[in-house]
């Protein structure tokens, strides 16, 4: 597994951006249901409206970057005006007076991440050989992440300063989400000098896609549709006494697991092929939501946090591989753009529906369905996959 050889210029950097980025974004995760709903007077039904357009948008535009962006054949263009918008969301949302103006913002930071996503993990993606794709993706995870955990902790210490004023976060989250968007520029984008060798990008239709990757697509949307949003994690750690703070700890504790095991999956996945480390994370999905279903306990929901963040790091960046595995060259971010977004639409049904579960027979319910996507969606791994030592070995490209 060589790190050094992974550890280029593009991956580092986009590593840093995202770092930066997801601190920004994560200040405001635990708190801005707080202040949807005591600061503007926000009804759950607004928060789930708020929540359900803001996937929506991401979603769709999940495949069109990624579709426009092998067209033309660059990325960067993508990622700034992406990071850029996510970035003044931010402020945004700090000055609404309504949760009508948090719709239109969070849609705005929504586009924004939509712009970027797929074009900049193909240009991760393009930046690395393939036999070292699954651990490229694994470091860019980990920074990424490690932001996701240190995000939270500074609204801790934002919050201990100011506990009345929640709209001042939301103006201190601007700062590193404007530096992320500062070292795009010295981010680097090769040039394809033989574009007349690729073949040339597909209008995509789905009976173009390789047949491989349209088992995959379906196989994780399978899945997808039955994982629900993380918020139904933190709620049952609250309804059970776990205090915010401590609840906040713990969601920075599953981040931080995350991004320190991520190049070690990614690098696994390298080695002994993508599917079966997809296999794992997904019995681990099952395993930590069948634990969520029961726990009373405060040091078993730490457990399962923690657990939680081995699950993230087996197939976030490790799935993104399969997708640029599947496809040829010319359809990098195309393939992660149709695979988010069956991802993203898939996901708003799934919290839809582990809603009414949990308000019609209880939370374990809703745990219950997704623990059992999960297996359904690991058993179809092995069923429609042909084993090979490396994934990607056996994938023409």
């Amino acid at each position: 597994m060589s790190h050094k050889k992974v550890l280029n210029k593009t991956v580092v950097s986009l590593g840093i951006v995202s770092l930066l980025a997801d601190i920004s974004s994560e200040m405001l995760y635990p708190i801005t249901p707080i202040f949807l709903t005591t600061v503007l007077g926000a009804s759950m039904t607004s928060l789930g409206i708020i929540e359900g357009f803001a996937e929506g948008v991401l979603a769709i535009l999940k495949s069109y970057s990624g579709v426009i962006s092998d067209r033309i054949g660059k990325r960067k263009p993508f990622i700034w005006i992406g990071y850029l918008f996510a970035a003044f969301a931010k402020p945004l949302i700090g000055s609404a007076e309504t949760w009508v103006q948090v719709l239109f913002a969070r849609g705005f930071d929504r586009v924004g991440k939509g712009l970027r996503t797929s074009p900049r993990d193909a240009l991760l993606a393009d930046s690395v050989s393939i036999e070292h794709r699954g651990l490229a993706f694994g470091w860019h995870r980990a920074m990424d992440t490690l932001g996701a955990a240190i995000g939270p902790l500074l609204a801790i210490f934002f919050l201990s300063l100011n506990p009345s004023s929640l709209r001042t976060i939301y103006y201190w989250a601007l700062l590193p989400g404007l530096a992320a968007v500062l070292l795009i520029y010295f981010v680097p984008e090769k040039e394809n000098n033989n574009k007349a060798a690729l073949p040339p990008p597909v209008k995509w239709r789905w009976s173009e896609l390789p047949k491989d990757y349209k088992k995959y697509v379906i196989t994780w949307g399978v899945f997808s549709l039955t994982n629900s949003s993380d918020a139904f994690l933190l709620m049952k750690t609250q309804q059970s006494g776990v205090s915010l703070t401590n609840t906040i700890l713990m969601y920075c504790f599953y981040n931080l697991v995350f991004s320190l095991t991520s190049p070690f999956m990614g690098g696994l996945s390298d080695k002994y092929g993508r599917r079966k480390v997809l296999r794992f994370g997904l019995l681990v999905f099952a395993a930590v939501y069948f634990g969520f279903a029961f726990a009373k306990d405060t040091y078993v929901f730490w457990i399962l946090f923690a657990t939680y963040g081995l699950y993230f790091a087996a197939t976030d960046g490790v799935g993104k591989a399969l997708a640029v595995d599947l496809v040829g060259p010319h359809m990098h971010a195309t393939s992660l753009g149709i695979f988010g977004t069956v991802s993203s639409l898939a996901t708003i049904v799934a919290s839809t529906l582990a809603g009414i579960l949990w308000d019609q027979f209880g939370a374990s319910a809703a745990f219950a369905y997704g623990a059992t996507g999960a297996l359904i969606a690991a058993a179809l791994l092995f069923l429609l996959f042909s084993e090979t030592k490396s994934t990607q070995k056996s994938t023409k490209v």
